[in-house]
């Protein structure tokens, strides 16, 4: 028995938890700072596996990239002699894509592999693609290698005014890079609006980018050369703070999270008052606590600020634990009960259906095709579910932290097999959890 997870749950998860860096942020400024023509500096970074294999594809490439302490890095681009790279490293790391803005930089050329990441649906990348492309370049995908080839035409990126027909998060950070160093001012329409990219312009910025927003839009006017001033802390992660929330109200505890602004995961407080859950708010810490029944709550996923596509598998969880029946309404992703399935294993009671949604094109993020099978975007959850435990499978990262949840509900030792696709997006979680008395062991 290997890379599983063995819990034994039933008792509620009681003590405070120093959250880590954000994932979502370390992975950006880790690519943007192979724009810079000198040594980066980047601390709060979580040694999780996604950033751990993105070091070492940097690497690979010639790149020095390293931790130097135990959440420091230091980045420096310039031993960077390819402009290429292989499946192997491609496949792990969804944000591989995003090494074009810094290999079309150093090269005027460069050569990506299909990027991989967690399987949640189809994640298309045509809108980063037609992006690519109004910013003065050629982007061709060859199906017989699975390679994408991009070029530009001229010596430099060419600003330029881009629309996302439906926000993207990481367009959106994408288009950043791509602006930063271009020739002239490119501004991005219908731009995402989540604090990480706040961060990431706030990095650029503070490097010498020059980088407004506002609300929607983003105005990027292109400069020289980048220079690191100063080492840059990023900002902790909003998605281990909810999972960490949720480990406490499931069980009947009492968890306080250092190290968070409670503005950022304002719709899961809202949602968290609104179904009875126990919130006390200082600052820089967030205590979440049980104290009456919850009760049910009906959630529809949206982009920032609403509730977040990342918090739903583990919000699921915690509904099965409280009085009526509750819902939950993916929009962002296709595929994202993967973890359904197995929450059945422990005794929960999921059913799935299709909302009634007029133009289902325009209401849902992701690309939604005429002419495939629908599989259902909704979830029926009922309350009050008594856990046993059971042998669990993680499907992605999220759904991974969910069966953690779960199990630490169940009566009896459950095993979840797959702990390094957990250990891709949270730093130490057993550690974490054994501080909060949840009995748990890594085999």
């Amino acid at each position: 028995m290997e890379d599983a997870y063995i819990v034994r749950g039933g008792n509620p998860l009681k003590g405070e938890v120093q959250l880590s860096g954000a994932k979502n942020v370390a992975l950006k400024v880790i690519i943007a700072s192979l724009l810079f023509k000198s040594e980066v500096y980047l601390s709060n970074i979580p040694k999780i596996k996604d950033i751990e294999e993105l070091l070492l594809l940097i690497k690979n490439l010639g790149g020095t990239a390293k931790f130097i302490d135990k959440n420091k890095v230091i980045i420096d681009s310039r031993g960077i002699n390819k402009a290429t790279f292989d499946f192997l490293h491609a496949s792990k790391i969804r944000v591989s894509f995003m090494l074009f803005a810094p290999l079309l930089n150093l090269f005027g050329y460069a050569k990506v592999p299909n990027p991989g990441g967690c399987r949640i649906g189809l994640r298309p990348i045509d809108r980063q693609i037609k992006l690519m492309k109004s910013l003065g370049m050629s982007v061709d995908y060859n199906s017989k290698d699975g390679y994408y080839k991009a070029k530009l035409n001229g010596t430099k990126i060419k600003g330029n005014r881009y629309i996302f027909e439906k926000p993207s998060h990481t367009g959106t950070e994408f288009g950043i890079m791509l602006g930063c160093l271009a020739d002239g001012e490119t501004i991005i329409e219908n731009a995402s609006q989540e604090p990480e990219i706040d961060d990431l312009i706030l990095f650029l910025n503070g490097a010498g980018a020059k980088i407004k927003r506002s609300g929607n839009k983003i105005y990027i006017l292109g400069v020289n050369k980048l220079i690191s001033r100063r080492e840059y802390s990023i900002k902790n992660d909003r998605n281990e703070a909810v999972t960490y929330a949720i480990f406490g109200l499931a069980t009947k505890g009492d968890v306080t999270l250092l190290g968070i602004e409670p503005a950022i995961i304002d719709s899961f407080i809202k949602k968290t008052r609104e179904m009875g859950g126990k919130i006390t708010l200082e600052e820089n810490k967030i205590r979440f606590y049980y104290d009456q029944e919850l009760k049910a709550s009906h959630i529809v996923t949206k982009p920032y600020p609403g509730f977040m596509t990342d918090w739903q598998a583990p919000w699921a969880v915690l509904m099965t634990q409280v009085k009526g029946i509750s819902t939950i309404h993916e929009t962002i992703f296709e595929n994202r009960f993967l973890y359904v399935e197995e929450l059945k294993k422990l005794g929960a009671k999921i059913e799935y259906f299709q909302p009634e949604v007029e133009k289902p094109e325009k209401y849902y993020q992701f690309n939604w095709p005429p002419k495939r099978p629908k599989s259902p975007q909704a979830i029926k959850i009922f309350g009050k579910a008594g856990f046993h435990n059971g042998v669990l499978n993680v499907a992605d990262l999220r759904a991974g932290a969910s069966l953690l949840i779960a199990a630490s509900l169940a009566s009896g030792e459950s095993v979840i097999y797959g702990a390094s696709v957990i250990e891709r997006g949270y730093e130490e979680i057993d550690k974490k959890l054994k501080i909060l008395g949840l009995k748990i062991k890594k085999v």
